[in-house]
């Protein structure tokens, strides 16, 4: 997996109710189709609603509440925006 780029965390990183930007995502092709079909595209706004920091956490994305599994969240590249 490539290092992520400076300001950027994994997904899972952010808290309950912190706002970011969606960079990269580095997963196999069929997962990266599949979170884009959710609406996980890089560049789109994302809050992150619930995570306990172990198990699923929910993000609200477009709108939407998506419930992702942490390996999935742990791939996913974001900065954090200042909403």
């Amino acid at each position: 997996m490539p290092a992520p780029l400076p300001m950027q965390f994994q997904l899972s990183e952010l808290k309950a109710g912190e706002h970011a930007v969606l960079t990269e995502i580095h997963m196999q092709r069929e997962i990266v189709c599949r979170m884009s079909s959710l609406g996980f595209t890089p560049g789109v706004e994302l809050e992150m609603t619930q995570n306990y920091g172990h198990g699923p956490l929910v993000v609200t994305i477009r709108g939407t509440r998506v419930a992702l599994g942490r390996s999935e969240a742990r791939r996913a590249f974001v900065q954090r925006s200042g909403k």
